[in-house]
């Protein structure tokens, strides 16, 4: 048995870190993130990128930044994810 409680064992929740691509909508960012994985057949590191649709309630995040984003509850069709830190700008 652990020596921690079920209480207090944290949330884990998948992070990511990415670029804003655009902040067109209404409370809405689209983060681009950049995966760096092995080719499965050739074992050449790639590059795979996926854009994710982003909960920003006070519209902090502008095009450029670099932020990290935690996965959340479903918002909307599209959005699982929302803002947690603005790394720069």
């Amino acid at each position: 048995m652990s020596d921690t409680p079920q209480d207090t064992k944290p949330h884990l929740r998948k992070t990511r870190v990415g670029v804003v691509v655009s902040n067109k909508m209404e409370k809405t960012i689209v983060v681009e993130h950049v995966a760096r994985v092995p080719h499965p057949k050739f074992n050449k590191i790639v590059k795979r990128s996926k854009k994710y649709y982003v909960h920003d309630e006070d519209a902090k995040a502008a095009i450029g930044d670099r932020v990290r984003i935690i996965e959340t509850k479903p918002l909307s069709k599209l959005k699982r994810w929302a803002l947690e830190e603005i790394l720069s700008h």
